[in-house]
């Protein structure tokens, strides 16, 4: 059966996706002061983080509307809608994903939507879409997908390490995360994504000896890493990336490794300089 993946554009689509009619991403709003704009392929990266560097207060994001969902829901002749969403603890968009498949049922009828909350963002949304490709590769059904990728999505592990954790902490993004080391001590927390809730898993003196306590904390969480993809999503740092994508290879082989810039919201909330992790 045909088949389409709709996600939010905190997901960064590999670029062999972005011009195939089976993949749409909705996006949404960024606000830093009195520049709004949507996050779509018109996205500035370095604008955007030169706003956010001018700008005194917190940016801030929005989620796509209910209707914008359905609409993508619609678009196209798929007989099946696979959705993919931000963490449900760190924005509106799993829901606004809901309510517009309800919507749509509404006004067009039924259709097979499923709607997926990553419990993650960014390369963790991506790690989902390939998992759905994959499984649609392998001809399963509807049903057999939405179990895979339930399944596979409570064993894949997200980990970060940021230069800055401000915008997370004046959204109230960082709730599961107790306390926190002085910045002017150049500690940096190694993060990590807990059923979607946001906790710190340690730290490290400077950027490389943390990515480094990262790579160690990866690959002592995950089994058989030769079976799975390891995806690097980093934001305005291409060789910290590449640092970290040596660091990892080091401690285990992988199926594949991608690396990946983020896209607008993703690097909101990462800021210059930081590197997610998923596999």
């Amino acid at each position: 059966m045909t088949y389409k993946i709709v996600v939010d554009s905190c997901c960064e689509l590999p670029e062999n996706y972005k011009n195939d009619s089976r993949f749409e991403i909705v996006p949404l709003g960024l606000e830093v002061g009195d520049y709004v704009i949507q996050d779509d392929d018109n996205f500035n990266q370095k604008e955007f983080l030169q706003k956010v560097a001018d700008y005194p207060q917190c940016p801030k994001s929005s989620c796509p509307s209910p209707e914008r969902f359905r609409e993508a829901y619609h678009e196209g002749a798929a007989e099946e809608i696979y959705a993919v969403t931000l963490s449900s603890h760190l924005s509106g968009s799993y829901n606004s994903a809901e309510l517009g498949k309800s919507l749509y049922s509404e006004k067009y009828g039924e259709k097979k939507i499923h709607v997926v909350d990553s419990e993650s963002a960014s390369c963790g949304e991506t790690q989902l879409v390939e998992k759905i490709v994959a499984c649609k590769e392998a001809g399963l059904n509807f049903e057999e997908t939405v179990k895979e990728v339930e399944t596979f999505k409570r064993q894949m592990r997200t980990y970060f390490v940021l230069d800055n954790l401000e915008t997370l902490r004046k959204n109230g993004r960082l709730s599961g995360v107790k306390a926190f080391v002085a910045s002017t001590l150049n500690i940096k927390p190694v993060m990590v994504g807990n059923w979607g809730v946001i906790e710190q898993k340690g730290q490290a003196v400077g950027i490389n000896k943390a990515l480094a306590r990262m790579a160690d904390y990866i690959v002592g969480d995950v089994e058989n890493p030769e079976e799975r993809t390891l995806m690097i999503t980093h934001c305005n740092c291409q060789e910290r990336a590449e640092y970290m994508r040596s660091l990892m290879e080091k401690r285990a082989s992988y199926k594949e490794v991608l690396i990946m810039d983020t896209a607008g919201v993703s690097s909101m909330y990462a800021n210059d300089g930081g590197v997610i992790v998923t596999l």
